[in-house]
């Protein structure tokens, strides 16, 4: 009859296992840095007569022994060697935390664990009054993972469009698709021992070039932005995207409205200086004869790129609007999947795309995206309204291994709470994030911490009435 406590030995692989004849294999735990292939922890419990021995080797047991390696005296333990078989790790659990990190919306973290082995981040894109949407298709989904291989990616988003979604999909859905996938990709990576750029193919690069957002706060004069873009710039950033445009978002705007933001602009040029990037965001909302006229007078500031001037749902419109101005034209935000995509390459709607990595499918959807791109001539730039987190992480292991990337977002009025939630942090020099090098995505998030800042129902926002509508 067994007695005490299994013993746990931690062996160097491809050794193998420990067996007897006729030994009886038991459940065992695996210690918790062990998860791949190239290790085996061996646990056995003592008998009276002889042990009873259970081999896991990583994810999987070893079975078929073909000799005896090495006896340890005094234990009965025997090292034979073996080969790895049944190399599983099933999903036990899904769980999603929605939090508040002060940066004007909440965030909603997915996390992934398995039966036996590693367990794995993701990251959901949220909107203000949407986020609750994206969490229950979170739990819905969470359901068919359960008990499947962690491994099976590309079966996992194949069931959940086809089966799950009878492929109706929307930007919720694939919101909480893409930040599962991302889990499911921290996973692997941990699996293996290896960065997530690894199993895509390794890196082009080894940093990522970023753009500054979300530091001109609720500016509004020309003067506001000035000043803000000087300081973000004096923090190391060499591109700052904003939105110049005051107002309800509209397809015509007053000639007032276009004067200032074209009076913006001006004034953030003159604060910086000609060497600093400026990335004019529309936020989808004009017309093609107010976003022509208005890129028309941008031009002499030289902006590095128009992010979706109009709307990709009229890419036809998209595409007219491009050929009239000399400004690079980005698009992509609210275009979901690779399918989404190909209309915007086949009418060369756009000289720049911005998947976002938290709602365009996840990892593998993304890179699918920019393959895509490639021979069009096409620059991928990874939208990023996500933490400077797990969604930052995932959005830089997938842009390390594309050849055609441009440069990605980071949000800085997320940055100082996103340290607080994970190990380690990411460092903005010189406008460049290191390419993360641990395993999977190259972060992990603090549970205990999360819990101190729960999500919560934001005011509703200022909409306009009839009273404020223009032009």
């Amino acid at each position: 009859m067994a007695t005490g406590m299994p013993d746990q030995v931690f062996v160097p692989v491809m050794l193998a296992a420990m067996m007897l004849p006729m030994a009886r294999a038991i459940d065992c735990p695996v210690l918790p840095q062990i998860w791949d292939t190239r290790s085996v922890v061996i646990s056995f419990l003592r008998t009276e007569g002889r042990p009873d021995v259970v081999v896991r080797a990583g994810m999987g047991r070893v079975k078929r022994p073909r000799g005896i390696v090495s006896r340890l005296p005094n234990s009965g333990r025997v090292t034979l060697v073996g080969e790895l078989s049944e190399i599983t790790l099933r999903v036990s659990r899904v769980t999603s935390f929605l939090v508040d990190l002060g940066g004007g919306k909440n965030l909603l973290f997915v996390k992934i664990d398995t039966e036996s082995g590693p367990h794995g981040w993701g990251e959901c894109y949220t909107q203000a009054d949407r986020d609750t949407s994206v969490i229950a298709l979170v739990d819905a989904l969470g359901r068919y993972l359960v008990g499947r291989d962690a491994s099976h990616i590309t079966h996992f988003l194949h069931v959940a469009y086809h089966d799950f979604a009878a492929k109706r999909g929307a930007m919720d859905f694939w919101s909480a698709v893409s930040g599962l996938e991302q889990a499911l990709w921290d996973i692997a990576g941990k699996r293996h021992g290896v960065p997530v750029h690894a199993l895509l193919g390794g890196p082009c690069r080894e940093r990522i070039r970023v753009y500054a957002n979300g530091w001109y706060g609720k500016s509004k004069t020309p003067a506001d932005y000035a000043a803000l873009a000087r300081e973000t710039v004096a923090r190391g950033f060499g591109a700052l995207k904003f939105d110049p445009f005051p107002g309800p978002w509209r397809t015509h705007l007053s000639r007032e409205h276009e004067e200032q933001a074209v009076a913006t602009v001006a004034a953030v040029r003159e604060a910086v200086g000609a060497e600093v990037d400026l990335l004019i965001e529309v936020h989808r909302r004009l017309a093609p004869m107010h976003a022509v006229r208005i890129a028309r007078a941008l031009e002499r500031f030289r902006p590095f790129w128009y992010e979706e001037p109009v709307s990709s749902t009229n890419l036809e419109a998209l595409a007219e609007c491009r050929r009239q101005i000399s400004i690079p034209v980005v698009t992509g935000e609210e275009l979901y999947t690779r399918a989404e995509f190909r209309r915007a390459f086949e009418l060369r709607a756009a000289d720049i795309v911005n998947p976002d990595v938290c709602n365009c499918g996840g990892i593998l959807e993304l890179r699918a995206i920019a393959q895509m791109a490639e021979p069009s001539f096409v620059t991928v730039s990874p939208h990023n309204y996500n933490s400077t987190t797990v969604g930052l992480a995932a959005t830089l292991q997938v842009s390390a291994a594309i050849p055609n990337f441009l440069i990605t977002e980071y949000f800085v009025n997320f940055e100082a709470r996103g340290r607080e939630i994970a190990s380690p942090g990411f460092e903005v020099r010189d406008g460049y994030i290191a390419v993360p090098q641990s395993p999977g995505l190259g972060i992990e998030l603090d549970e205990a911490v999360l819990a101190r800042h729960p999500g919560r129902q934001f005011p509703p926002r200022a909409l306009p009435s009839p009273a404020d509508e223009g032009p």
